[in-house]
């Protein structure tokens, strides 16, 4: 699974405050390892900015202290330091993002799973990673022995473990994320707004000029330059992109990526890129992103199309790269602009 943030693909800098006037206002700061940024329309409702940053940082602060596997203090830290055979209490948040995941993981047949940290570690992608390395097989079976959601199970609210299964939501906290600051933006009084954390984003309504929020995706025009490929407007939609073609590492003249399959406990072989999926909910785009993005190009878009997902796909083909879209995307940006 790609659970180091590899949502980077998403650029703002066509929804950014260029040509939108001095009435679009903004705020952002560090979290999850990366940033966040807000864009706003003022209304006669709406706090003012310093109060808006201390109602999203506060959000913020409360995923980071049940969600952060880089501090020992967390939720789920405390959860993964557990034994084999144990039981804790997860808070409502952290409730509700393990029901997710056990429903994609259910629906690609662990294709995604929120329980691969151990693997990522082994490969050196993970918090306690020491150095990116191909792992020996006794190792790699000995991790992958600790892998998969068959491992837990919810007795009412406690998650229970029969293995020393570890726990990552790195996959779709992001953006759930989102998904909460906008619905506080909302209570506070906006209706014009743009959420990005660490790549993940929501759009709602419009800049002061009547026009939409428009997104860049790129295509990766080298290895690690970039080139916008299509531009998005977004109202009322979340949008995450998942790829791998900038954390990855090289031994032996193999390229290894940090998006792993489950199934396999490996890095993923396959040809696809990056995908983007739009959703009402960031958090289900978040989560479905990662899942393509494991299936790869051809059973993840025979995923996407089954559900009615809209998806847009960058392939690797030979030294450049090609795109292919869903019916449902297309549906939603019917036009490359």
């Amino acid at each position: 699974m790609t659970l180091s943030r590899a949502s980077l693909l998403i650029l703002l800098v066509l929804a950014a405050l260029s040509g939108c006037g001095q009435s679009v206002e903004h705020f952002g700061g560090p979290t999850m390892g990366s940033s966040y940024t807000v864009q706003y329309v003022p209304t006669g409702k709406s706090p003012d900015a310093a109060k808006l940053k201390n109602e999203v940082d506060a959000i913020l602060a409360g995923l980071d202290e049940q969600f952060s596997t880089y501090r020992d203090d967390s939720v789920v830290s405390r959860f993964n330091g557990l034994p084999a055979g144990a039981c804790m209490a997860l808070p409502a948040d952290m409730l509700t993002l393990w029901r997710y995941g056990e429903q994609l993981s259910q629906q690609s047949g662990g294709a995604f799973d929120l329980t691969v940290e151990p693997l990522m570690n082994l490969w050196g992608f993970g918090p306690q990673s020491r150095s990116e390395k191909v792992p020996d097989a006794p190792a790699l079976e000995r991790e992958r022995a600790r892998v998969g959601h068959r491992h837990l199970r919810l007795n009412g609210e406690q998650l229970c473990k029969d293995v020393d299964a570890q726990l990552d939501f790195d996959s779709i906290v992001a953006g759930y994320a989102v998904d909460r600051v906008s619905a506080r933006l909302a209570e506070l009084g906006l209706t014009d707004y743009l959420v990005e954390i660490t790549g993940e984003l929501k759009a709602v309504g419009h800049k002061p000029d009547g026009k939409p929020w428009r997104i860049a995706l790129e295509v990766p025009s080298g290895e690690r330059e970039r080139q916008v490929e299509r531009s998005v407007a977004l109202d009322g939609i979340g949008l995450s992109t998942s790829g791998d073609y900038r954390n990855y590492f090289e031994e032996g003249g193999q390229r290894y990526s940090h998006t792993f399959d489950p199934r396999t406990g490996a890095p993923v072989r396959h040809a696809l890129a990056a995908v983007t999926v739009a959703e009402a909910q960031a958090l289900r785009a978040d989560g479905l992103s990662t899942l393509l993005m494991v299936l790869g190009p051809e059973e993840g878009y025979t995923f996407a199309e089954r559900n009615g997902l809209a998806a847009f796909f960058i392939v690797r083909q030979g030294e450049g790269f090609v795109t292919r879209a869903t019916t449902r995307f297309e549906a939603l940006f019917p036009s490359p602009e």
